[in-house]
């Protein structure tokens, strides 16, 4: 059947069994290409027949079909015409795994972050209704996504259409991780209350059998069934919003989801349709572990086994660091918005459950809510990726920094993240952290750095921001190269140089204080948290040229070591900034007032990331197009030292 899927609305020639054939393949194709890619796995799988009803009640691109977060389209993008991009998904140049309007004009609606669909889509709906167009407007979203504030705000201007709209609820009981908090309970509670219309039939059915009794009690029943029905009838909730509500309907039953999503359409108002689905359904490593095959590098699609590099990353540093030294101080408490696994929390979870939070999808409440708990005496670290702690930007402004509470603000992924392109880029948080008065922003260019610094974090006074890369932690030892005997190999992981690191001057950590590693002459690379590995690479090749270059690893973006910079500038008459961030508002533009202010002159050049949002791509593939690597820094330096 997938060979008969090759353009947008193909799938209407299917009908009956074709469509659960079409399903079978759907699985097995995903299965293998992301096996080669990777990506997100379980939650496309899990939503196979879901897309398939949706596209057959659906005429593309003149419907709209809006997804939440995005990572569960890919079964979309299948019966869009573009099953042949799966080969390259998610690499550079490649198909992205987000939907993406310049991609397809099928994709509504570019996204990437949770909680955006319902509102996005009441924008389709006004939009149509102001231009008396007849368009159908579908948006989806998931349950753990119903634990974000956004969606309420969304769900509670919805309630006042009077035009149709369609907003399917997929409940699988998990956004990346297993959800928590009152929706959670509330959607469980919907699911259990599936089999209320059927048992209250039979208990009807039985007492009418009951001569004269049984009628008086049916006749009790029936009268207090408005008052009971509040309790156990499913979606009160949203009924009581003025929101239609149809279901829970089975997401992996296509004939039934196509005949609800047809009367879901004719309804002169909102509709919610509750669909329940199965995260990973149909591949049976998947259904165990969905969290772990929500996004999955390449994998062994046989036996479900990951191709590691068996290389510790900087997530994994993070958590045992913190493991420690939560065992040494009770008042460390642990806070995620619904993703312990991906912040590396699910260690401390599991060893200190009481002092572990998970918010849900809600990282504005998870920042505030840290707030009082560092107002009322204990430690909290709130660990959120970096493109994810944006949303929270006026919580960590006015409850976190304006208070001056201490708070350890743990920021994975910051810099160039890759495969997910950019909606997860960490482009932006040393220009939002850096400006934020009382902040202290800090970046690791390595394993030790990380741990030293998360543990000066947790002893330092008011807001600290940890920001840190996602993939492969770096140990930068003092190792030479060209070592013939495997005893003298380094530890995977290591980076080795011609030309090693000055270890011997390493010091702890001080507020505000920076360090040189490597001493040279008359050009000095600064460098910001991980570019550090790329400006000791581009030192690496000038020295095997006979350039010796300094280099200089900041350590703090605010407090900046002022005083480092300008001794530097009495033997050095040209600097070359580094930083994955973007140019405004980032280290180098604020280093560059530093200077001014103080008279330097020298010439001053900066390598940061471009003010566009940066694409998918492997980091390492990101780096070197964008100029960042080592081998592209030597070369910016040789034509410099050249003129």
């Amino acid at each position: 059947m997938l060979e008969r899927i090759n353009k947008a609305n193909d799938i209407h020639l299917l009908e009956g069994e074709d469509l659960n054939t079409l399903a079978e393949e759907i699985r097995s194709f995903l299965i293998d290409k992301v096996s080669r890619t990777g990506g997100h796995l379980a939650s496309n799988l899990g939503v196979v027949e879901l897309t398939i009803a949706l596209h057959k009640v659906l005429s593309f691109p003149e419907d709209k079909l809006i997804w939440d977060v995005g990572h569960q389209a890919y079964t979309h993008k299948i019966l869009t015409g573009r099953k042949e991009g799966f080969d390259s998904l998610r690499q550079l140049d490649g198909m992205s795994g987000f939907p993406k309007r310049s991609e397809s004009d099928c994709d509504a609606f570019d996204t990437g972050h949770s909680t955006t669909s319902i509102s996005a889509g009441l924008g389709y709906v006004k939009a149509r209704d102001l231009q008396r167009q007849r368009h159908k407007v579908f948006a989806v979203i998931g349950d753990g996504s119903l634990t974000g504030g956004m969606g309420f705000e969304a769900l509670n201007n919805a309630a006042t259409l009077k035009t149709n709209y369609v907003v399917v609820l997929n409940d699988n009981s998990m956004s990346i991780s297993r959800n928590v908090g009152g929706m959670a309970q509330y959607l469980g509670r919907i699911r259990t209350a599936a089999s209320y219309t059927g048992l209250k039939m039979g208990v009807s059915n039985m007492l009418n059998h009951i001569p004269k009794v049984g009628e008086k009690m049916v006749s009790g029943l029936r009268k207090t069934k408005s008052s009971i029905k509040q309790l156990v009838i499913p979606g009160m909730l949203f009924e009581n919003l003025g929101i239609t509500y149809l279901g829970p309907v089975d997401g992996h039953d296509i004939p039934m989801m196509i005949r609800v999503f047809e009367e879901a359409a004719r309804v002169e108002g909102p509709v919610i349709v509750h669909v329940i689905t199965k995260k990973g359904k149909g591949y049976e490593p998947a259904e165990k572990k969905p969290d772990l095959f929500h996004g999955i590098g390449t994998f062994d699609p046989d036996s479900g086994e990951i191709i590691s590099s068996g290389r510790e990353d900087y997530t994994h540093v993070f958590s045992e660091a913190l493991c420690q030294l939560a065992a040494k101080n009770g008042r460390i408490t642990a806070i995620t918005a619904a993703m312990p696994q991906g912040t590396g929390l699910k260690k401390f979870a599991a060893l200190y459950p009481k002092r572990f939070i998970d918010v849900g999808i809600a990282e504005e409440h998870a920042v505030t809510f840290a707030a009082g708990l560092a107002a009322g005496g204990l430690v909290p670290v709130v660990a959120v990726y970096s493109s994810f702690m944006q949303r929270a930007f006026d919580q960590m402004l006015m409850d976190a920094c304006m208070q001056n509470l201490h708070i350890v603000f743990a920021l994975d992924r910051a810099g160039l993240v890759g495969n997910d392109g950019e909606t997860h880029q960490g482009a932006f948080d040393l220009s939002f952290l850096a400006l934020m008065p009382n902040m202290t922003v800090m970046a690791p260019m390595d394993k030790a750095d990380l741990e030293d610094m998360l543990a000066f974090a947790i002893d330092a006074e008011g807001p600290v921001a940890l920001r840190y890369p996602r993939g492969e932690a770096y140990r930068l030892e003092s190792v030479a190269t060209h070592a013939s005997s495997h005893e003298n190999e380094p530890a995977q992981g290591t980076t080795v140089f011609a030309c090693p690191p000055d270890r011997s001057a390493d010091s702890p950590i001080t507020l505000g204080k920076g360090r040189i590693l490597r001493k040279g002459s008359g050009t000095a690379i600064i460098s910001v948290g991980s570019m550090g590995s790329e400006a000791l690479k581009a030192a690496d090749i000038l020295a095997e040229q006979g350039k010796n270059v300094t280099v200089a690893d900041m350590r703090f973006v605010k407090p900046m070591d002022e005083d480092l910079l300008l001794k530097l500038t009495d033997d050095h008459d040209r600097f070359l900034i580094v930083e994955d961030n973007v140019a405004a508002g980032g280290f180098g533009e604020r280093a560059v007032c530093v200077l001014n202010r103080c008279g330097r002159k020298l010439t001053i050049d900066q390598v940061t990331l471009p003010d566009a949002f940066v694409p998918h791509g492997s980091v390492a593939q990101l780096r070197k197009a964008l100029g960042m690597d080592g081998e592209s820094l030597a070369r910016r330096l040789q034509e410099d030292m050249s003129e």
